[in-house]
């Protein structure tokens, strides 16, 4: 099993969609829908973490007079 801070965003979100689909469907034994669950929000955790430095990212692109964008602004630097 993939450690989940080695999972691209996508990589999280697909095995999350199918840890769901497992737990809405009742293909699991208690102990197995209890393991789903908890990695299910690890899974969560980490799409959410991954989102934020993603928006971070983009609020802090910078504009020139044209309205072009010209830079970036550090995310500590503010």
């Amino acid at each position: 099993m993939t450690e989940i801070n080695d999972m691209s965003f996508e990589e999280a979100m697909k095995e999350l969609e199918a840890t769901v689909g497992k737990l809405e469907h009742g293909e699991a034994t208690l102990e197995e829908s209890i393991a789903l669950y908890e990695r299910g929000a690890k899974l969560r955790k980490h799409c959410d973490e991954v989102l934020r430095k993603a928006e971070e990212r983009v609020e802090k692109i910078t504009l020139a007079a044209d309205g072009q964008p010209d830079g970036t602004v550090p995310v500590e630097g503010l």
